[in-house]
């Protein structure tokens, strides 16, 4: 029995879970190094997006003869470029439109008002679930009043987070392109023999899940971001620059970014123009369309292999845990373990088919 794989699956889990409970039970022993991850570990995922993006160019300039410092050098000196002209290309126009968005917060806000105002005298009129949904909407916006000074302060102490988590990037970013050859050599060589050869692979097929979703993920939503862009433009949307930036960041969420990027457009189409709802809503629902049915598919293909159910629940499931954040690194970190659980199933197969044929 004990050679029985749900046997050993259930031992597993067993060990696991008490692992898991007496290392909660002494977390204060491990306090110091959770600190340490959570001060390292936004820098290290955002160096290591840029290492992902960068890397081609990198392996091509090297390819062609050119010295790994002659690599890191030009790719410092063109992310600088293409920061600096972004800034000077869209500077100015954001900067407007951020000033404009601060002057018109009250009239935004006050039309807001009214329009909840109107729905509220006529929720009588509504059918029972909306009118339900209405209630509940109405009775949580006191609650929402009354925490909004404590958000406050976590966006001040947030702000000096982040200047700190800027100063680390590019440090992480550096080291990945000078060093990253040795981190996965330094990991197997510990072991030998199959096993090491096993390692070797799993480590590998990481890497390409973890390459091709970062880069396919940043291509497709500045694709996504920009069809977004042109069709604001079109329909003469104010702040169509921030809406479509703030569309490039959400689309990094598979399936479920594009809908949340469409809550402020909404918000900004129903104060200009409440029609524009409507050209807001096709904008978004053609720009989906073309990404799921064309561009993801020519783009990402089958490298990450996972269903939209799974990608919605795993996404929903992050949020919960541990919001914003989780839900960014929530796919990568599904396909990484799939691809770990993969190789451990093929390993196991190799070792079941020779004991038979030795049989």
């Amino acid at each position: 029995m004990t050679k029985k794989v749900w046997f050993q699956v259930g031992i597993g889990i067993i060990i696991a879970l008490l692992i898991i409970k007496y290392v909660v039970e002494i977390h204060w022993i491990f306090n110091p190094i959770f600190i340490i991850i959570k001060t390292i570990f936004i820098p290290l995922l955002l160096g290591g997006v840029l290492y992902y993006i960068s890397e081609p160019l990198q392996r091509i300039m090297e390819k062609k003869g050119a010295p790994r410092w002659a690599s890191i050098s030009t790719i410092i000196l063109l992310l600088a470029g293409i920061v600096t002209g972004i800034l000077l290309l869209i500077g100015n126009p954001i900067s407007e439109q951020v000033n404009n968005l601060v002057k018109n917060a009250p009239y935004i806000g006050d039309k807001i008002m009214d329009t909840a105002d109107i729905v509220l005298d006529n929720k009588d009129n509504l059918p029972p679930q909306v009118e339900n949904f209405v209630d509940s909407i109405s009775n949580s916006i006191q609650d929402i009043a009354m925490t909004g000074s404590k958000y406050i302060v976590s966006i001040v102490s947030g702000t000096f987070s982040a200047v700190f988590t800027l100063i680390l990037v590019p440090f992480f970013f550096i080291y990945m392109l000078k060093d990253h050859e040795k981190f996965a050599p330094n990991i197997y060589k510990i072991f030998s023999g199959e096993r090491r050869t096993w390692v070797k692979e799993t480590l590998s097929d990481i890497d390409n899940v973890l390459r091709n979703y970062v880069q396919g993920q940043v291509l497709i939503s500045l694709i996504l971001a920009s069809m977004m862009f042109i069709g604001y433009l079109i329909i003469d949307l104010d702040y169509a620059l921030l809406l479509s930036i703030f569309a490039f960041f959400m689309n990094m969420i598979p399936f479920i970014g594009p809908w949340i990027s469409l809550a402020p457009a909404l918000v900004v189409a129903i104060v200009q123009d409440p029609i524009l709802v409507v050209w807001v809503g096709v904008i978004t629902l053609v720009a989906q369309q073309i990404e799921s049915n064309l561009i993801t598919p020519n783009i990402m293909g089958k490298t990450l292999d996972v269903h939209p159910l799974t990608v919605i629940t795993i996404v929903l499931a992050a949020g919960n845990i541990g919001g914003f954040i989780f839900i960014i690194i929530a796919i990568p970190t599904y396909a990484v373990i799939k691809a770990v659980v993969k190789n451990i199933y093929e390993e196991r197969k190799k070792i079941k088919e020779a004991a038979t044929k030795s049989v």
